[in-house]
Formats: C-alpha cells, sequence, structure tokens
C-alpha cells in the first residue's frame, strides 16, 4: 500500500518540528575557492536553530565533529540541543538529499519516511553518498521507508499541509529526472506518497539555479490559502518575465479547498554575481523553525521590504536575516541547506 492508502502525508513546514537535519558542508567544488567564508553564516543558523528545537548535523568524520563543537560553543550555542552523526555525504543540500517525513492521520503515534531516488539535480554532480540519507536517518529513528523509486528532491516541492502542493514544469517535468513518466504519472507519486490532492505548477525558476526551477526560491506557502512568490520589478532582468508569468499562474489557480489563493508579493534582490556568474539569490529561500523563520538577505535596498513582507505573513514569528551572500555562491541558501523533521501529532 502507498503511504497514502496508510494515512500518510507530508505536513506544512510550519507544524511543530521535533528536529532540522543538517549535512555539514564539506565539499570546496559547491563553493570554489571560498567554502571558508560560508562557515560564520552557517554557524550562525544553527546556534539559530538550536534556540528553538534540535538539530542533527551529519558529519563526514570526527574531527570534523570537534572542530564544529568548539565553533558552536563560540556563538553561545545550546549545544544540548545539537547531535552529531557520523553520516557520510556528498554535499550541504539536505533539502534535497535529505529524509522527507511523513505523519499519519490515522494513527497519531506514527511516522515515516519517503526515500525518493535522487540524481544532484539531473546527473550533475556525485551523489552516491547524499542518495543514502534517507536510509541512515531512517535507521537511526528507527522509521519505516517508502520507496517510490522514481526521483524527487525536497527542494521541488513546498505545502500547505492540507493537500495542496506546489512545483514546477521546468523541475519536474525536465528530461533528466523521470523521462519515463508523464506528467500525470508524476503527478500520481506525488499524490500517493506525499499524501496530497491538488498539485499546482507553476513554469519556469529564476537565472542562475542548477536545479532546474526549485519552488523553493519562487513561490512558498506560509498559510493554508496564502503563498508568497518572487517578482523582479525590473524589465531588464533575466527573471522578470518567468516570474511575472509564474504570478499570473498563482493568480488563477484553485486550492483544494476551492479557494483562490491569497498572493503575496516578495521582491528579488539586486542580482548577486560572483566570477561573472549569475548567483540563484532569491528571499523565498527562508526556513520556518519553530516559532522562527530564518531568511537569507543579500545587503541590498530591498533585504529590509523582503524581511517586512514576511513579517506580515508571520506574525507570531521571529524573523532573523542572515547575510547569505557567501552562502549562495553555492547555489542554494537556508531552505536548501534544510529538512524538517515534523514533531508527532500528538506531542
Amino acid at each position: 500500500m502507498t503511504p497514502k492508502e496508510l494515512g500518510y502525508y507530508f505536513p506544512a513546514e510550519w507544524v511543530k518540528h521535533e528536529a532540522t537535519w543538517l549535512n555539514y558542508p564539506h565539499n570546496e567544488n559547491s563553493w570554489p575557492g571560498k567554502i571558508n567564508t560560508v562557515y560564520p553564516a552557517y554557524h550562525t543558523f544553527i546556534k539559530l536553530l538550536a534556540d528553538v528545537e534540535i538539530v542533527h548535523i551529519n558529519v563526514m568524520n570526527e574531527d570534523i565533529k570537534n572542530t564544529v563543537t568548539s565553533s558552536l560553543l563560540e556563538l553561545g550555542t545550546n549545544m544540548q540541543n545539537i547531535k552529531f552523526h557520523v553520516f557520510l555525504n556528498n554535499d550541504a543540500w539536505a533539502r534535497d538529499c535529505g529524509p522527507a517525513f511523513l505523519l499519519n492521520r490515522n494513527d497519531k503515534t506514527k511516522k515515516a519516511i519517503v526515500n525518493w531516488e535522487y540524481n544532484a539535480w539531473g546527473g550533475k554532480y556525485p551523489c552516491d553518498l547524499d542518495n543514502n540519507i534517507p536510509n541512515l536517518v531512517a535507521e537511526y529513528l528507527e522509521l519505516p521507508v517508502f520507496e517510490p523509486g522514481i526521483v524527487m528532491e525536497g527542494g521541488s516541492v513546498d505545502f500547505n499541509g492540507v493537500g495542496d502542493l506546489l512545483t514546477t514544469k521546468a523541475c519536474l517535468l525536465n528530461e533528466n529526472r523521470n523521462p519515463q513518466l508523464t506528467q500525470k504519472q508524476i503527478e500520481d507519486k506525488l499524490c500517493a506518497y506525499y499524501g496530497v490532492e491538488n498539485i499546482i505548477w507553476l513554469g519556469d525558476g529564476i537565472d542562475g539555479d542548477d536545479t532546474d526551477g526549485h519552488i523553493d526560491d519562487l513561490s512558498r506557502f506560509v498559510n493554508e490559502d496564502t503563498i508568497v512568490t518572487a517578482v523582479e520589478t525590473n524589465e531588464d532582468d533575466e527573471n522578470y518575465i518567468p516570474l511575472k508569468e509564474n504570478l499570473a499562474m498563482l493568480n488563477k489557480v484553485r486550492l483544494l479547498s476551492g479557494k483562490q489563493p491569497n498572493v503575496v508579493e516578495l521582491p528579488m534582490p539586486d542580482p548577486v554575481i560572483w566570477e561573472e556568474q549569475r548567483l540563484p539569490a532569491s528571499y523565498a529561500n527562508f526556513y520556518i523553525a519553530n516559532n522562527t523563520i530564518i531568511m537569507p538577505v543579500y545587503k541590498c535596498d530591498n533585504d529590509n521590504k523582503a524581511y517586512y513582507t514576511l513579517e506580515e505573513c508571520f506574525k507570531d514569528y521571529t524573523i532573523h536575516a542572515i547575510d547569505s551572500t557567501d552562502i549562495i555562491w553555492g547555489l542554494g541558501s537556508f531552505h536548501c541547506l534544510s529538512q524538517q523533521e515534523p514533531a508527532l501529532i500528538s506531542e
């Protein structure tokens, strides 16, 4: 039986977390020439998470664990909430290769993991170790695992927890993922293994995104019927047309409830360029932790506007802005780096 048939579903990111899972950055090829510059912001990210929930950190060896521990202690991190695991991995992008945690509507004591196949965004990078992370986590937590047998990444989908899933055709219908499947077959897999009913398709991603259009750089649910979506006001910018088209699509869709979603426009930052390469900087790559929002900022005028926009969306949350201009050289930010583990509904 499929997870959906058994009562499982993927909850919204804003439900109470048991923990956040991370893969500690170690791959210098992801931040060529400047991996050391990402650690101050990354350690701040961990510190803020540990203030509100458990943080599981997958590291390559005990030496890295000891070095990270020293850095976190210097920040005053709540080390009681830090748990290290020597789970070998290729890279830091836990959102995409990490476990997809499911809760059960019928039995509130049950939690499970979906282990999608992971091919590093269409075979772009080595990923044999990353592809095994969900199994390692499931073994550690003693959770059952479902194996859909198709390629899927966590950053390509977003959820409101009541039956709606947001994604893009540019990514999920890309021939480098599941060329053997039709759109309808992919939708069937999404519904069966994420426990959803309604798939909302957007179009293209932002310039510089090597994931072929992940939704977490574009549009995100902030509650059951509200979506924030990135918009670009500069008509000469590469992102102007695709983001305008995605906005138009969102203004026409219906949720499973039959409602039209409330659509909130989120500005784009100024272009972030490194070594003549446009990077996929976006404020939409925020992470929702327990009563906390951690958002990337990029040292530009729209940082404040984006902050206040999210503040209106998350009125009961504390919002922390962390400079992501070095992290984004790896082509992702805080949402890409993290994967939430929801608490059991009964807790």
